[in-house]
Parts: C-alpha cells; structure tokens; sequence
C-alpha cells in the first residue's frame, strides 16, 4: 500500500450534483426545482410558521394569558424541612449559605420561608422573605427571623 494508491471505501463518497450545467447534465432547465411556484424561484426562504396559506397554528390558537415581568420568584423553604435540618447537622442559625450547602436552594435563589410543618426547636433564620404563618411559628418557639 503507497500514499498515492489510498482511496475511500468503495460507496462511502458521492458526487456533488452539479446543477443548471445543461440538459445533458440530467440537471438542467429547472435545475431540480420543479415547475413554477415560490420555492422554484431565487431568493426564496419560507417564514417561520408558514403553512402552505393555510391559516397558521400561532393565529388559528386564541391569545390568552400574561407574563409579569416586574415578577420577583421565591425559592420556597418549609419550617418541616428546616427542623430536619436543624436536627440532621445540629445547626441552630440557618442563612441563605447554609440553605445552599445543604442542596434546599441554589446560589442566586431568594429565600421566602413558608409556615408548613412544625418548629420544635429555637432557631435564628435569616431569609429574604417570610409567609406571616412562618413568622408566628419561629417567634413562638423561641427564635429569630431576619429579613435580608
């Protein structure tokens, strides 16, 4: 085997049709494009969402709904799994950082904490927000709430 002699495998490369060179070529006159019609001419890109003319999904569907985009979106951490945080790692002051270590909440989350579950024991929290039943829970058993 030399340099010169190495080729493809037979069948693994095709030839690149070579359009609009004659009709000898089997390739010539409408260059494969067909007859007539939008796509047989130069220039030609379809709008996205175009159906042929038939009346689009996007205008057929009715318009509804709408997004808030002054929306501030809370991570939301329930006194429950605060307490079996607390318990599981003996901590008795929760931030944001502690949140994140533990996998409740990712780094750029806001925090609001929610009142479901019981607080047994005496914790300082500090979070960005707290639900009105969350902040009656911690006072009650003794703790702290911070807002950020």
């Amino acid at each position: 085997m030399n340099l010169h002699s190495l080729k493809p495998a037979q069948g693994s490369t095709k030839q690149r049709k070579r359009v609009g060179r004659g009709e000898g070529s089997g390739h010539g006159g409408t260059s494969t494009r067909g007859h007539k019609g939008a796509k047989s001419r130069s220039g030609y890109s379809r709008k996205s969402g175009f159906e042929g003319g038939q009346m689009p999904l996007q205008r057929r569907v009715p318009k509804f709904g709408f997004k808030n985009r002054n929306r501030v979106a809370y991570k939301a951490v329930n006194l429950d799994a605060l307490q079996e945080l607390s318990e599981r790692k003996s901590i008795d002051a929760i931030t944001p950082e502690v949140l994140v270590e533990n996998g409740l909440c990712q780094k750029r989350d806001l925090v609001k904490v929610l009142g479901r579950g019981e607080l047994k024991s005496k914790l300082t929290i500090t979070a960005h927000k707290f639900s009105a039943t969350a902040l009656s829970a911690i006072e009650a058993s003794g703790g702290t709430a911070t807002a950020l």
